[in-house]
């Protein structure tokens, strides 16, 4: 684990490349998240997922850095980028059927003295407490996605990467990790670097968004201020006036 510092950003990113054979899916993105929760939206195939893996050393970069806490990231392995300080919540949730829920929480190597214990992930998600010995196939989508979490949260993450964490799941339970989000980044100061693409979600959590379009980062613009502009939510992000109605309500 690396130790705190108020001199440097969580996390920085300078001019990152990464291709898929003669492919770019992501082109010269930079980006610096200090604290707090910056959401990252943009329309399918924009280069988001493919970002989120490079960060945790899935996906091998062509160029540029990526930097944590100060420490660079680019050619590490996913173990020693977890051991560092970063949680990573893949999309899809990527649960083993076979596994149980209380298996799924002894896997990942812990510090020697964790804040986030099995016992605390079963208080935050007192679910899991109850389906402890089920396998992640008998699991519905809203609990999977809280193993999920759960699991990256046992790293004791000073840095959080989460990839659609509300993709399919029902609106209670969007609420729900709506609010656990604002939890870990004001009460634990975690901070997090989630990729959504429910833009209401994005808005309510963050201060800030960065919109990719053909996997660049277009802009960074104010939770608000992409709130209220309708016309950018349509020209960048496909936004439907039905949606921007519900967002502006």
């Amino acid at each position: 684990m690396i130790p705190l510092s108020t001199d440097l950003p969580v996390l920085a990113i300078n001019g990152l490349e990464v291709r898929y054979g003669a492919a770019a899916a992501v082109q010269g993105v930079s980006l610096r998240v200090s604290s707090g929760v910056l959401s990252v939206v943009g329309r399918n195939g924009m280069g988001k997922t493919t970002l989120c893996k490079t960060i945790v050393g899935l996906k091998e970069a062509a160029g540029g850095e990526i930097k944590f806490l100060g420490t660079p990231l680019l050619g590490k392995r996913p173990d020693v980028i977890h051991r560092l300080g970063i949680g990573y919540v893949p999309q899809g949730r990527r649960i083993w059927p076979s596994l149980t829920v209380d298996e799924h929480l002894r896997i990942p190597n812990t510090p020697a003295f964790p804040k986030w214990t099995r016992e605390r992930i079963y208080e935050t998600f007192p679910r899991l407490a109850e389906r402890r010995n089920n396998g992640g196939n008998a699991l519905s989508g809203g609990e999977k996605q809280m193993l999920a979490i759960g699991r990256a949260l046992l790293g004791d993450p000073r840095l959080v990467i989460m990839d659609e964490p509300t993709e399919g799941l029902a609106p209670v339970i969007v609420d729900q990790m709506v609010e656990l989000l604002r939890r870990l980044a004001s009460d634990e100061g975690m901070t997090i670097l989630l990729v959504e693409q429910n833009l209401k979600v994005a808005l309510s959590v963050a201060d800030h968004v960065a919109i990719m379009v053909n996997g660049a980062v277009d802009r960074i613009v104010g939770a608000q201020e992409l709130r209220a502009d309708r016309a950018l939510q349509q020209q960048l992000l496909g936004v439907g006036k039905q949606a921007t109605r519900e967002l502006t309500a």
